[in-house]
């Protein structure tokens, strides 16, 4: 049987169909009735089929055959296409709940530093009261960071660093700044009321400006110079109408201020070399424990051995209550100091600075209506005038100075 011959043309439309030549319609010149030639002529010719949208020279045997349209099939890079498009909205639907996780889990870090800083003051200024002895108070703290940090490491529940003896005696400067400014804040605690505290150690950027000009050559813009001025004033006002203001408890705040702002200037200028295991966490414990063999010797050699039951009934004291409080003390003092370096982690020291700042504010707070500590609205507006200061200063830490 012969069929008309058919040429594709990819960039036409339509099929042309050639010509037929007049043989291959009628092979039999005579043109008498031939089954054969009746069955070849051109009314039995084949429609063209659309697929795809492109026509093919697939042949029929019907006459009535209608042209039939089936819908495009989907190709490889098509159905490529639309996994990566699924598995882009699946994976930008986890980059959000991971992202919330993250932010949910920064925000509780946040109310725990602030939540065991509040307990820690108030736990501690509680035993400091009736019990004057800050040096003891501070190796009982020690004492307790030491306990859960060797805990963890017995149980893996943080892995223990791998230290040098090099990296040891770096670190040494750091855990005894890191013992007088605990030291000092307690000697203050014990002589002045939390709040007074606090808002002197509202002045720790200007000992820090002033350190890193001194010691590290870095000057500070003249933005970040004016924003220490409301500082400086504002703890001067609320100094001069503290109602527990004297000298032992303001000095002993300033002391505080300098040995802090010293180990953060000591942690830049010495090059201490980390290893993967010694991250801030493990730094941190390094130094308390460090500070903990520092400051005991000198502990019994000040103060004695006063935190012994015997003493303590001795005075008078509730010895439950006192081992209570200052186990509470400790623990709160450890973990509120451990979860800022896990938030420092996290987030940049600007950002760091500035819930720092939020945090003495809530501490202040919380003293004052918890100890019913008396406030006149001068001692108020200096206080707010100071913690203003110190959210501009770390604000105007973001400035960076042009280079020339």
């Amino acid at each position: 049987m012969q069929s008309a011959a058919v040429a594709l043309s990819p960039s036409a439309p339509l099929l042309k169909l050639r010509p037929p030549s007049r043989s291959s319609l009628n092979p039999n010149p005579n043109p008498r009735f031939h089954p054969i030639a009746a069955l070849s002529s051109s009314s039995f010719s084949p429609k063209p089929i659309s697929i795809n949208g492109a026509f093919s020279p697939l042949s029929s045997s019907s006459r009535f055959q209608s042209p039939l349209s089936i819908s495009p099939l989907p190709t490889p890079s098509d159905r490529e296409f639309a996994v990566r498009s699924s598995a882009g909205e699946n994976s930008g639907e986890k980059s959000d709940g991971s992202a919330l996780i993250q932010t949910l889990q920064l925000g509780a870090m946040f109310g725990l530093w602030y939540l065991f800083n509040i307990y820690f003051n108030i736990y501690n200024k509680q035993v400091l009261k009736v019990f004057p002895y800050p040096m003891t108070m501070t190796t009982v703290q020690f004492a307790v960071g030491t306990v859960l940090i060797l805990f963890m490491w017995m149980t893996n529940l943080y892995k223990r660093p791998k230290i040098s003896s090099s990296q040891l005696m770096a670190i040494l400067p750091l855990a005894a700044v890191h013992t007088m400014g605990n030291l000092f804040t307690n000697m203050s605690l014990g002589k002045v009321a939390v709040s007074f505290t606090h808002t002197i150690k509202a002045m720790e950027p200007f000992f820090s400006v002033l350190l890193s000009a001194l010691f590290l050559g870095e000057m500070p813009t003249p933005w970040v110079v004016l924003s220490l001025l409301p500082i400086v004033g504002g703890v001067a006002l609320a100094s001069m109408s503290e109602a527990s203001f004297n000298w032992a408890g303001f000095w002993s705040a300033m002391a505080s201020n300098v040995t802090f702002q010293s180990r953060n200037v000591l942690s830049k200028k010495v090059m201490v070399k980390k290893e993967e295991s010694l991250d801030n966490i493990n730094l941190f414990s390094i130094i308390t424990i460090m500070s903990f063999f520092l400051l005991t010797p000198v502990t019994l050699f000040v103060e004695g051995t006063k935190f012994t039951p015997a003493y303590v009934q001795s005075v008078g004291l509730n010895l439950q209550q006192i081992y209570t409080r200052s186990l509470l003390a400790g623990l709160c003092f450890h973990a509120y100091q451990q979860v800022s370096y896990m938030i420092l982690s996290r987030v940049s020291p600007v950002t760091h600075s500035v819930g720092n700042c939020v945090k003495r504010v809530v501490v202040i707070v919380t003293s004052v209506l918890f100890f019913r500590t008396p406030v006149s609205p001068i001692n108020t507006l200096g206080t707010g005038v100071a913690l203003a200061g110190v959210f501009l200063y770390s604000q105007l830490k973001r400035i960076k100075p042009k280079t020339a």
